[in-house]
């Protein structure tokens, strides 16, 4: 393999396909989604540094560049080798890689009066080869704030939205192509279409990939990784963890994996009890609990920055993983640690090259990296999306009541518990309120941190507020999430953010309510029609009732896009009476707000 690629070598080292396409990473939060997109289609792809020469480039038959962070005029931006463009290979640029490839060919990009976040209609005006068969108008999904204003020498305009004059670009004599949006995410309707066009009518690639029998390639690399250790594994109870403490049970057998649940207390209710049940059994006696609630909680007490949450809970479970071990006999060198990390875990964390860091997750924080450096990590699924490790889940035969849970973050409740070191009052703004509680939110491949807008009441058109909410945050300044109010005790204009800490009573309060939900949402089938529901608490409210319930249901395939997923009327008004009757709730409210420009979890 050439030392620019930056993808992962596959499981095991199996042999594989000499590439088809080159994905250049220009840092973009979807780089590897796209190469992932490709193989779907039965071709083979691989994640290449933006700067890779075209040399090392030519016996692909296409190349595609991805989305970034950053704008394509700023000194010290991802690039590509011009030559690229000279070699008859077909490119498609992606976002960046469109405004990329519009600066290097001669035409203009600049910085938007707005940003275009989320669904956008696409409105083809030259269909051609790259939009055959796409009717009109289309759902594509948007993520930037620059623009072309002036398209190179040579290219015609194919779509236009109604916020993006120039959303996508071709020169078909020398097949360079450009779009604004991006046709890997799951929300942009027309999306597979559009690459298979692409791929197999533009650049004349054949299907050359499948990537079936994943179990045996990891069990190998599993084996082949340990090297004859043995594997210490934490697992949380959720999809990712479980699935790779499984792997490795089967590749080692259970007398070389020792599992060890720590209870953090940032937990679920019942969620200890369900997953010593599970694993308790199939670990036979190599599988115990850990009660830990007192060192993680003391260590958060005085927290409210969502990075140092994170940081903080990663680090705590280094200590006591380094308490564990060194109360066996651990410490040999015969043991190494695993872990359920999956790719896009890596990916918010800044896991390409050029990729700006979204939020930290807690098995990339500073003392996991320091394992990572000196070997004694196993990650065998760093390469695959929720979906894919579902599927391999299946293939090992774990339950389906396991599988099929919801993702639930690594630090529990904690990021779900937001705090505030200020009390502040809500602002009147146009069209709603500006809530002084800041939530993490990804715009334009770029990690944001803003507050978030509030509307007064939830009409039972939810579309049509879905629609106004995504309006509002691209065109008001320093939000990056919009809520609607459900239900509450007294008006928004009477509240105020208090300030406030990761308390045992907040939390409390916090697993009483998302029971709650869970419970309702099982009862009525609600949770089979999401993705996820993460149920959020924030300090707003009034002395007596210091907070509120924000509901976060979405739709998403592999978690690196989503859509905020409607209620219905009657279950949502039975749900929020149940909510107010929690002590210390003042209200319910319900977030509109896809990814992006916010992310899934507000933390």
């Amino acid at each position: 393999m050439s030392d620019s690629r930056t993808g992962n070598v596959p499981a095991g080292g199996e042999s594989h396909p000499a590439p088809q396409v080159a994905v250049l990473d220009a840092g973009g939060q979807y780089c590897h989604l796209i190469a992932r997109k490709v193989r779907e289609q039965g071709v083979y792809a691989e994640v290449f540094a933006s700067d890779t020469p075209a040399a090392e480039l030519s016996s692909c038959r296409a190349i595609i560049i991805s989305g970034g962070p950053d704008s394509v005029y700023a000194p010290g931006s991802p690039t590509v080798d011009p030559a690229i463009f000279k070699t008859g290979q077909p490119v498609l640029g992606i976002c960046y890689g469109l405004q990329l490839m519009a600066l290097l060919l001669g035409g203009q990009v600049a910085k938007g009066e707005k940003g275009e976040y989320g669904l956008a209609m696409l409105d083809v005006i030259s269909p051609g080869v790259l939009f055959d068969g796409i009717g009109v108008p289309q759902q594509v999904w948007m993520s930037h704030r620059d623009r072309m204003t002036a398209m190179p020498p040579g290219f015609e305009l194919l779509a236009t939205t109604s916020t993006c004059a120039m959303a996508a670009m071709g020169d078909r004599s020398r097949r360079l192509y450009g779009v604004q949006f991006h046709p890997e995410v799951v929300h942009t309707h027309k999306g597979r279409e559009l690459l298979s066009n692409f791929l197999f009518s533009i650049a004349g690639c054949v299907k050359d990939w499948s990537p079936r029998g994943r179990v045996a390639q990891l069990e190998q690399f599993i084996r082949e990784t340990a090297a004859g250790r043995n594997v210490f594994f934490f697992v949380s109870g959720g999809v990712d963890s479980s699935v790779a403490y499984s792997l490795c049970l089967r590749a080692l057998g259970a007398d070389r994996v020792h599992g060890v649940y720590v209870d953090t207390g940032l937990m679920r209710e019942g969620e200890t009890e369900f997953v010593e049940k599970v694993f308790a059994r199939q670990a036979s006696g190599t599988f115990a609990v850990e009660r830990a609630a007192d060192s993680f909680l003391g260590a958060l007490a005085s927290v409210s920055d969502p990075e140092q949450k994170r940081l903080i809970i990663g680090e705590q479970f280094v200590r006591i993983q380094e308490q564990i071990l060194q109360s066996g006999n651990y410490l040999d060198g015969n043991w190494i640690l695993g872990q359920g990390t999956i790719y896009p875990d890596t990916i918010e964390s800044g896991g390409t090259a050029n990729a700006d860091v979204i939020k930290t997750h807690h098995n990339r924080v500073p003392g996991i990296q320091r394992l990572l450096a000196d070997g004694r990590i196993i990650e065998p699924l760093t390469s695959f999306y929720k979906d894919e490790v579902r599927e391999i889940g299946r293939e090992l035969g774990l339950p389906e009541q396991l599988l099929a849970r919801h993702p639930f973050p690594g630090p529990g409740l904690a990021i779900r518990c937001l705090a505030s070191e200020s009390t502040l009052p809500v602002e009147s703004v146009a069209g709603g309120w500006i809530i002084p509680v800041r939530s993490v939110g990804v715009q334009g491949d770029s990690r944001s941190y803003r507050h978030v807008l509030a509307l007064d009441s939830f009409p039972s058109r939810q579309a049509d507020l879905q629609a106004r909410a995504a309006e509002m945050i691209n065109a008001t300044a320093g939000v990056n999430r919009a809520v609607a109010l459900v239900a509450s005790h007294a008006s928004i204009g009477q509240f105020s953010v208090r300030e406030s800490t990761l308390s045992e009573d907040r939390l409390a309060r916090l697993r009483r309510a998302d029971a709650i939900v869970r419970g309702v949402s099982a009862a009525s089938g609600f949770e089979n029609q999401v993705w996820q529901f993460p149920v959020v608490l924030i300090p707003v409210g009034q002395p007596s009732r210091p907070d509120s319930v924000v509901l976060r249901p979405v739709d998403s395939v592999d978690g690196m896009t989503a859509q905020s997923v409607a209620m219905e009327d009657g279950l949502l008004k039975d749900l929020a009476d149940k909510l107010l009757q929690v002590p210390g709730v003042a209200a319910v409210f319900y977030d509109l707000t896809h990814k992006p420009p916010g992310t899934i979890e507000w933390e």
